[in-house]
């Protein structure tokens, strides 16, 4: 259980150089506001759109609540540190990073994945999409990608609560994760990384390979569509297709291997943590016509 002689930790953060730190400030402050401004406006475009009703728009919807909660989760505390001499968090507040990063980053993998079931059935079974994919259905799987989530995170919780910490207390990180905090403990934590593994490692290639193995099914049944639903259905899919290669390969790069780290470990967090859900509101915005009109109808309208 918990040893309280740590009763807070150090964020080593990005850099200890204070010119870069001063560059860190600004562009990650500048990098989170576009995230939160970018996914404020799809969520508000999908909410006040009539036009915008279909399945793919509500996971859209929550895709980019998520995404805006996944980047508060880190990007806050990484500016605020930026300019701080001394990074500390306390223990409680670290534990709580770790459930909260864990808990929308695997809310982004489930709604991701409800959006390439979205679009398989509505590209392979198109009589039959309004049946299948009926807003009674879509909200009972949003409801199961929230419980799938607590369920993963708690459990993410529940191995960094067992862990005792009697010192050092220098996260070599710029937030609280299992990985670093496993370097910390004053324990053998080899099983406790093969849970790790087991639990997020898994999650991440399990579902990076359903999500593979759904693009094939559609790729393939895109043969017998005319050109012009070809070429719509692909310019959609390779949008939800760019996505799920950038969040995916980081996950999988850092939650997939046994303890030991790298010093690209930290900027490969960067992309996932701050950087994809900075660029989700642009690919599905820049690559979606729908989206584009509902905007330009609804805010130029409102300005």
């Amino acid at each position: 259980m918990h040893n309280y002689s740590v009763t807070e930790f150090i964020l080593f953060g990005l850099t200890q150089d204070p010119e870069k730190q001063k560059a860190i400030f600004g562009v990650f402050l500048i990098l989170y506001l576009m995230t939160l401004i970018g996914n404020f406006l799809i969520v508000m475009t999908i909410k006040m759109s009539q036009t915008l009703g279909s399945p793919m728009y509500f996971f859209l919807f929550y895709l980019s609540f998520a995404d805006a909660c996944f980047s508060t989760t880190t990007a806050p505390r990484l500016i605020i540190d930026a300019l701080s001499q001394k990074k500390i968090i306390t223990y409680n507040e670290c534990m709580t990073q770790v459930f909260a990063a864990h808990f929308f980053g695997c809310m982004e993998i489930f709604v991701l994945i409800l959006m390439a079931i979205d679009r398989y059935v509505a590209i392979c079974k198109p009589l039959r999409y309004t049946t299948i994919m009926s807003q009674r259905i879509c909200g009972i799987l949003v409801i199961l990608a929230w419980v799938g989530s607590c369920i993963h995170s708690s459990a993410q919780i529940f191995l960094a609560l067992r862990l005792p910490f009697c010192g050092p207390n220098v996260i070599d990180h710029y937030f609280c994760d299992l990985q670093p905090l496993l370097k910390l403990a004053c324990m053998d934590t080899y099983v406790i990384n093969l849970l790790v593994v087991s639990n997020s490692g898994a999650i991440c290639m399990v579902s990076f390979t359903l999500l593979l193995i759904s693009y094939i099914f559609i790729l393939y049944s895109l043969r017998n569509h005319s050109v012009e639903g070809r070429r719509k259905a692909l310019s959609t899919c390779t949008s939800h297709f760019i996505v799920v290669v950038i969040f995916f390969g980081p996950c999988i790069f850092i939650y997939t291997r046994p303890p030991t780290t790298f010093p690209i470990d930290k900027m490969v967090s960067v992309f996932y943590t701050i950087g994809t859900p900075l660029l989700n509101p642009l690919i599905y915005t820049l690559r979606n016509a729908e989206v584009k009109i509902a905007m330009k109808k609804l805010w130029c309208g409102k300005v």
